[in-house]
C-alpha cells in the first residue's frame, strides 16, 4: 500500500475476526515501532505483547470494561521508561521525552498493522496500575498507550475530520 493510502484508510476497528495475526506480520510491526525516532536515540520505552486471552481480557478490564480489546489476537502495551533517558536530561525532559517516544513508536506500529492489511484501535482510557499489574511491571514503567491488533470484523464509517483552515495556523 503507498503511505499516504496507508494513513487515509486507517481506522479505529473495534471488532475482530476470530482469526490470529501472522508471526512475520506481527514481527514487522515490532520491527517498525523499534524503529520510530526518539529523543536523543535513547528508545526510553518498552512494549509488552500480549497474545494470551487471560492477559486481554486483564487488559480491557484495566481500561473501563472496554471488552472489544479482548476480542483483538494481540494487544501491544506501550510504555514509557524514563529511566532510559534520566542520565542526559532533566527530570521534566525525561518524563516527557519517554511518553513521545512510547507514543510515536505506537503510531508506528498502528501505521505498520494497517500497511499489512490488519486494522487496529488506540486505547488511552485505562486505570494505570491495573495495566501494570496486568503486565507484570514496576511503577517506573509507565503505561502510555494499548493498540488492539487484528483482521477487522467490521469496517466503520469515515468519521469526518477538523476543517483544515481550523486546524492548521500559519503564523
Amino acid at each position: 500500500m503507498e503511505f499516504f493510502d496507508v494513513i487515509k484508510s486507517r481506522q479505529s476497528v473495534r471488532r475482530y475476526q476470530d482469526r490470529p495475526v501472522e508471526e512475520e506480520k506481527l514481527r514487522t510491526i515490532l520491527e517498525t515501532a523499534a524503529s520510530a525516532p526518539s529523543a536523543g536515540n535513547l528508545q526510553s520505552y518498552e512494549i509488552y505483547v500480549a497474545r494470551r486471552a487471560v492477559d486481554r481480557n486483564a487488559l480491557a478490564q484495566a481500561a473501563s470494561g472496554q471488552e472489544f480489546m479482548a476480542s483483538a489476537p494481540i494487544a501491544l502495551v506501550f510504555c514509557a521508561n524514563p529511566g532510559h533517558a534520566q542520565p542526559r536530561y532533566g527530570q521534566r525532559l525525561t518524563d516527557l521525552y519517554a511518553l513521545q517516544d512510547a507514543t510515536i513508536a505506537c503510531t508506528y506500529a498502528m501505521v505498520a498493522a494497517t500497511a499489512l492489511g490488519l486494522s487496529s484501535v488506540w486505547i488511552g482510557a485505562f486505570r494505570e496500575e491495573q495495566v501494570q499489574s496486568a503486565i507484570h511491571v514496576q511503577e517506573e514503567v509507565r503505561p502510555v498507550a494499548i493498540l488492539a491488533i487484528g483482521y477487522a470484523g467490521e469496517m466503520p464509517e469515515f468519521t469526518p475530520r477538523r476543517e483544515f483552515n481550523d486546524l492548521i495556523h500559519e503564523l
